[in-house]
């Protein structure tokens, strides 16, 4: 398993479980997570999985794809930081992961 926590604009935290190869947005979107939508269905064709990974993570997260940066361009209050969640892919290194879901979508 491996540990996500996702933090709202109000700060309240919300811990939660995934399988490795699952993406931040299933775990998110499964247990309500305040706008985590995924429109899309995680195809990477809309911006309403929007997070911005937590400064402690972002190297390890690493960067977006060119696709990927381009389509955050959807996104409201797009930064550095600024990942689609459905492209975030669990794996063992990102145990403990932290993201912050931003005040609206799109």
């Amino acid at each position: 398993m491996v540990h996500v926590t996702f933090i709202t604009p109000a700060g309240i935290a919300t811990t939660l479980d995934g399988d490795v190869g699952q993406s931040v947005m299933d775990i998110g979107k499964r247990a309500g997570v305040e706008n985590i939508i995924g429109e899309c269905g995680g195809s990477a064709a809309c911006a309403t999985c929007h997070v911005h990974v937590d400064p402690a993570w972002i190297d390890r997260v690493g960067p977006p794809s060119a696709d990927e940066w381009d389509m955050l361009d959807f996104a409201h209050g797009k930064r550095a930081d600024s990942r689609l969640s459905c492209q975030i892919r669990l794996r063992a290194a990102l145990d403990g992961l932290i993201v912050h879901t931003p005040e609206r979508q799109g």
